[in-house]
């Protein structure tokens, strides 16, 4: 990899990682679930600027290429994203279950009170 890819590759990582920032200051996403991206972030940062790493690295996980090795984290952060999002979204169907109930018999509540209101004013009528 030549130094001005490598310097590309750098700029356009602390890009993201700025607009990942910005996105977090403006609460458009949860910090818990940008800290995965941010450290993706900096393992390719630290790749871009000791590629010498990434070869070690392989040679001692014992994967053939550098390239392969790349692919294969991108498969296991790709693996990471999709079960902190389901669990994100088993908790949430969770929540949305419990507010439907209770939802559910704040109405049914309300209804009983109405009926009562319109049961008290219907002898008060007839009292007169």
């Amino acid at each position: 990899m030549t130094v001005k890819l490598q310097i590309v590759i750098g700029i356009a990582i602390l890009f993201v990682f700025g607009i990942l920032v910005n996105m977090i200051r403006k609460r458009g996403l949860e910090l818990k679930y940008a800290l995965s991206w941010m450290l993706v972030l900096c393992a390719l940062l630290i790749f871009d600027c000791a590629p010498r790493l990434l070869i070690v690295v392989s040679d001692f996980l014992g994967i053939y290429a550098p390239v392969n090795m790349i692919f294969f984290l991108g498969f296991c952060f790709s693996l990471l994203i999709i079960f902190s999002l389901t669990v994100a979204l088993s908790r949430m169907s969770n929540s949305v279950r419990t507010l439907d109930q209770m939802v559910a018999l704040n109405e049914k509540r309300l209804q009983e009170l109405e009926q009562e209101l319109e049961l008290k004013k219907e002898t008060k009528k007839g009292n007169k």
